[in-house]
């Protein structure tokens, strides 16, 4: 481990306690919207991922532990005063895949993080506004599988996460020549993130970006 581990470590759990701050103080009176926000926020974290130089840094002692903390705020967690504090609404395990999802892509590509962000992305920016633009704003509802989900949200997730590409493939400077790869990328996230049920969106949306992201840009 060197000095930009450390760095790096700090500034993701430093953040993370913030979120979580403002997530249980200033919107705790508003439960949805403060998960919405951690979900989503969270997200900030992709930004961190260059200064970690280290492997087993980033994916152990970076990500993984977040499995285990979700995982004791959930509903399923044994300790009573902290048991369903970050459950996304109606899956009771959407955070737990969320960080299972980021260790795996750590474990997977810590020497390429943008393939890192660009998962990150999916889940967090995309599928965490799907939610909150289907939950507050869906009227068209459509069910693939045993979620419902709206058009609107499916929406809402392909445009943010177009504009969050974008954005993410700018800061590695890793922009591909071909532009509507990105476009492309949203849309695979997005039919994933409408057809996956139970929370599991966190991981399919995550790994389908990913897989397109690899795919279309060797071609």
């Amino acid at each position: 481990m060197i000095s930009s581990d450390i760095i790096g470590l700090a500034l993701v759990y430093g953040y993370v306690a913030i979120l979580l701050l403002i997530s249980e103080k200033i919107l705790k009176s508003y439960p949805r919207i403060s998960r919405k926000f951690l979900h989503i926020m969270v997200g900030n974290i992709l930004f961190i991922l260059p200064l970690f130089r280290t492997w087993w840094v980033i994916a152990f002692l970076a990500a993984a532990p977040f499995i285990v903390l979700t995982f004791l705020m959930s509903p399923y967690s044994p300790i009573k005063f902290i048991k369903d504090r970050l459950s996304e609404s109606g899956h009771g395990l959407g955070l737990v895949y969320y960080s299972i999802s980021w260790t795996i892509l750590a474990l997977l590509f810590f020497d390429e993080p943008w393939i890192i962000a660009v998962g990150i992305a999916a889940m967090s920016y995309g599928d965490g506004m799907a939610s909150l633009i289907g939950e507050n704003f869906g009227k068209r509802k459509f069910k693939i599988t045993s979620d419902t989900k709206s058009l609107e949200g499916s929406i809402a997730m392909f445009i943010v996460l177009i504009f969050t590409l974008v954005i993410v493939l700018s800061y590695y400077n890793v922009m591909p020549a071909n532009l509507l790869i990105i476009p492309v990328i949203a849309l695979v996230a997005t039919i994933l993130e409408a057809a996956t049920p139970k929370g599991l969106d966190n991981i399919t949306a995550c790994f389908g970006a990913v897989a397109a992201y690899i795919i279309l840009i060797s071609v």
